[in-house]
């Protein structure tokens, strides 16, 4: 029988070996010891690893962050321009949306012949209740023209320059409104008041006046047009032995929020003062 040669003895050998340390390895034997023997070249590559970021960022983060730093400012800056589209859009609606109910209201009384104009001021006075509108003699506003919004009756032209007018409320202590029950062939008048406070007086007491009794323009003094909504009656106050009752009104415009208004221009306030008998004394 031939021996094996040394050579070849050698090379069974670490055959057998690494066959022997591939098995142990594939069982889970040697992972205790490969453990021992990798922990520390892991560790120091996790070292190496963690130093070089930190130089890397250490150069190029200021970089980075000035960068990011300018985009937030455009963002920013993108956010605010479409945040004041987006209020200017609404803004827009929200004229779009009168100017389409005062023409609704213009249509509805084809009879009458009208000019737009805007709200630009307030008076300042508690006292007083006024607004300023951007139309005037040059654009055919005379002094006495009816005022009105989609909603109703607002005043009258109290005042009048070349490019604007001064609009005196129904609310005001100085105004004075004939109107009608909607229900009933039974007219009065209502007042303004240094409140805001509307009243209704003159309505006789065999007049069955009631809560909810809608008012409309008489036409009766000539100084507004006939059959302009003006408020609803909401407490009623009898008094025996008084010729009239009266009553709080609640005005269907709301005056804090008036912004367009339409003043009708075919219309003439007519002077019945020389007419009314003077009372004998």
């Amino acid at each position: 029988m031939k021996s094996l040669s040394p050579r070849n003895l050698r090379n069974a050998v670490v055959i057998f070996l690494a066959a022997g340390i591939l098995l142990l390895a594939i069982s889970g034997y040697l992972r205790p010891l490969l453990g021992v023997i990798m922990d520390p070249f892991i560790t120091t590559q996790r070292w190496l690893s963690e130093r070089f970021t930190a130089v890397y960022d250490f150069f190029t983060l200021p970089r980075d962050v000035t960068e990011l730093l300018q985009r937030n400012a455009l963002l920013e800056d993108e956010v605010s321009s479409l945040q004041s589209q987006v209020i200017q859009l609404q803004e827009q609606l929200r004229e779009a949306d009168i100017l389409y109910s005062l023409l609704d209201f213009a249509r509805a009384r084809p009879q009458d012949e009208y000019i737009a104009a805007a709200v630009i001021g307030r008076d300042p006075s508690p006292f007083l209740h006024y607004v300023i509108i951007d139309h005037g003699t040059d654009d055919g506003i005379r002094h006495g023209m009816p005022v009105v919004t989609q909603q109703g009756l607002v005043g009258k032209i109290d005042a009048v320059t070349a490019s604007a007018a001064r609009v005196q409320l129904i609310t005001d202590p100085g105004s004075v409104v004939n109107v009608r029950l909607q229900t009933q062939s039974a007219e009065g008048q209502i007042s303004g008041s240094v409140t805001g406070e509307i009243t209704l007086e003159m309505v006789a007491q065999n007049i069955s006046l009631s809560s909810g009794e809608i008012l409309l323009t008489s036409g009766l003094g000539g100084n507004f047009p006939t059959d302009v909504l003006v408020g609803q009656v909401q407490e009623v106050e009898r008094t025996e032995n008084q010729l009239f009752q009266s009553a709080s009104i609640q005005p269907v415009v709301d005056f804090t929020a008036v912004r367009a208004v339409l003043v009708i221009t075919n219309f003439r306030t007519i002077n019945i003062a020389p007419l009314v008998p003077t009372p004998v004394p």
